[in-house]
């Protein structure tokens, strides 16, 4: 039943995944699948396996949650930049479309510098 999934010469697989899960919960987990889903499934066994052996309070969820740290980080850079651009792009418009205005825009650019500035 393992043996195509946990190849002989990649021991630290099975290791990992017997010692966080046990080797006849595998063995269960893999017969209620369809055959074309256990490859796909000892693939996570062995990410979550080796997950929870580096940190096994979080596990998998500690890496999760470190990379969703990281979308929102670089999301929010993200609206910053573009508002950004936008800003600039409305102060070029304004000062090339009308010079008389550009007094005006320096403040309204200096005010939203600092509103941008987090």
């Amino acid at each position: 039943m393992f043996a195509p999934y946990f190849p002989a010469d990649e021991p630290q697989k099975f290791a990992s995944v017997h010692k966080v899960f046990g080797a006849s919960n595998v063995n269960k987990m893999l017969q209620e699948l369809p055959e074309h889903q256990r490859s796909d499934a000892v693939s996570s066994m062995v990410y979550e396996a080796n997950a929870r052996v580096r940190d096994p309070v979080y596990g998998c969820v500690g890496a999760i949650s470190s990379l969703q740290k990281q979308i929102d980080s670089l999301q929010t850079q993200l609206a910053i930049a573009q508002a950004e651009v936008v800003h600039m792009r409305v102060r070029q418009f304004t000062s090339s479309s009308n010079p008389g205005v550009m007094d005006m825009a320096v403040d309204q650019a200096t005010m939203g510098e600092s509103l941008w500035s987090c």
